[in-house]
């Protein structure tokens, strides 16, 4: 499915920014560390007079140089444990070092008992190294692929690719060194470093940084800058507000998605994120589709699945927060790993707030996990408080999550997986509409939806009924487990196709049509 073009538009700095976000999660960082080293390589760029054409590779290479280091993470966590705590090494020792060497390895089968971490220590003894080194070069290619799917200039692809080449041509791939090495690759190695040096030691620590890497993992020229002009370059950070700075700082014009420029790009990210586990590959996009099918059934309006559609492919960003140790754990999960998967829905609501087109998409995707009853997370709403939006999309979400493979159990087949959903309708924990609806979409048979008298659907005749007997709107919805605004909505789309404006009218409706009476159902 795809927006229409009157739509809203997307400003395609808004959707790396708030992808970045994820990246400084997987590193182990403060979210807006990414962000902060945007501006550290633009003041950079400023101060050694870089066009506005030179700037914008800058711009989006310093915010994509890591967005393919999750990609192996499955790989990382199966060497060292925890894929999180492994890369937030990256900024404690020098680059190629032999004390990051040493560290790397004394995490190699962390988590494990020890009789493992001796299996996998010799296995990575026979290739380990190697293996690792080929992953921090695919992780680049990776970058410069996901910048080609995004439709950036071919400046941005080649700097992404080189991000972590070095001065000295001891980087990875190793191709490049000195001048070769793309300027914008440059300033995000230096703005990337600096960062973090400056947020743990201020000033001193930064420039200290730089003059310590000059001439190997560093341009020289851009450090002798930054440390001539480290007040200018890094002053304030603290003080501004870093979403809006990075957004207000693109430059020349910002790039504008609308339409299936939209869609492409954000099914481009969910791809990307898709790739964090052998286990969910192709699982965002899987979910929009049925979502589509399953809005379409339920007759949503058509913003309304395209708000869906996207909050689909969005959903699962927060899962870049979260260790790989976790996701692809083959046994049960113990109490603090489960609370840190709990947390997934939650991280992709704060990668998307910062974005007023992004945030009412993350509004959505954060109630995927919600369950009618209160048993859901992470805020453990109840049915009112979730939208029927939210509804579907949990719906789908977890069908799909059935019938794919996970580290603890195979696949479901589909009649299983369609079991599973009909119970939990059952026990008031997936609503029973939406469960209808996306097992109609996935193809399995469900009982033929009737319509009432003047097209009244099936839901509209039991808020009629409810209506007709005297229930406000919010005993209505409290009796039917909808919000109160969508109980008043059924309730003015009654009025419309029966055509009254009363409560009156509507009950003579109601048994004119042989709509009641109606027994109430027994009590147990």
């Amino acid at each position: 499915m795809s927006g229409s073009d009157a739509g809203p538009r997307l400003r395609l700095a808004e959707l790396v920014a708030a992808l970045s976000l994820g990246v400084d999660l997987g590193f182990g960082q403060p979210m807006e560390h990414v962000l902060r080293q945007c501006l550290i390589a633009l003041r950079l760029a400023e101060r050694i007079g870089l066009d506005d054409e030179e700037r914008v590779a800058v711009y989006y290479t310093a915010l994509l140089v890591n967005v393919g280091c999750h990609s192996d993470a499955h790989e990382q966590a199966k060497w060292f444990g925890d894929d999180i705590a492994l890369k937030a090494g990256k900024y404690r020792y020098e680059q190629r070092s032999l004390a990051g060497a040493a560290a790397a390895v004394r995490l190699i089968g962390s988590g494990n008992p020890p009789l493992h971490r001796f299996r996998v220590g010799l296995e990575f003894a026979l290739g380990g190294f190697h293996e690792v080194d080929r992953m921090i070069s695919g992780h680049a290619a990776l970058a410069a692929s996901l910048a080609g799917r995004l439709a950036l200039p071919d400046s941005v692809r080649r700097a992404v690719a080189a991000s972590y080449e070095q001065w000295d041509g001891r980087g990875w791939p190793g191709e490049l060194k000195g001048e070769a090495v793309p300027i914008a690759s440059r300033l995000a190695q230096v703005a990337e470093f600096t960062e973090v040096a400056h947020r743990l030691g201020g000033t001193a620590a930064a420039t200290a940084l730089a003059e310590r890497r000059a001439g190997t993992q560093f341009d020289p020229r851009l450090a002798a800058v930054l440390r001539r002009d480290a007040e200018t370059v890094l002053g304030e950070l603290d003080a501004v507000h870093t979403w809006e700075a990075v957004i207000a700082a693109e430059p020349a014009l910002g790039v504008w998605l609308g339409g299936e420029q939209f869609d492409q790009a954000l099914l481009a990210v969910a791809d990307f994120v898709d790739l964090k586990s052998p286990y969910t590959l192709g699982h965002a996009r899987a979910v929009a589709e049925l979502v589509d099918a399953a809005a379409a059934g339920l007759g949503l309006a058509e913003d309304q699945r395209t708000r869906l559609h996207r909050a689909a492919l969005l959903h699962g960003l927060g899962r870049l927060g979260v260790s790989n140790a976790i996701w692809d754990k083959p046994g049960p999960l113990g109490t603090g790993e489960r609370e840190r998967v709990r947390l997934q829905p939650y991280l992709t609501e704060r990668m998307l707030c910062q974005s007023p087109t992004l945030a009412p998409l993350g509004a959505i995707a954060v109630q995927h996990r919600e369950r009618l009853d209160g048993s859901g997370y992470p805020r453990g709403l109840t049915a009112p408080a979730i939208s029927r939006q939210a509804r579907i999309l949990g719906t789908a979400d977890a069908y799909r999550s059935m019938i794919e493979p996970r580290p603890h159990r195979d696949a479901l087949t589909a009649p299983q997986a369609a079991a599973e959903l009909r119970a939990e309708a059952a026990a008031g924990r997936l609503d029973a509409e939406a469960v209808t609806a996306v097992l109609a979409a996935a193809g399995h048979r469900v009982p033929r939806r009737t319509t009432g008298p003047a097209g009244l659907t099936g839901r509209e005749v039991d808020v009629l009924r409810l209506l007709a007997r005297g229930l406000s709107n919010k005993e209505i919805a409290s009796r039917l487990v909808i919000s109160p605004k969508t109980a008043r909505n059924h309730v003015e789309h009654i009025y419309a196709k029966i055509d009254t404006t009363s409560r009156a009218g509507a009950c003579l409706f109601a048994l004119e049509h042989g709509l009641l009476p109606q027994a109430e159902p027994a009590t147990a």
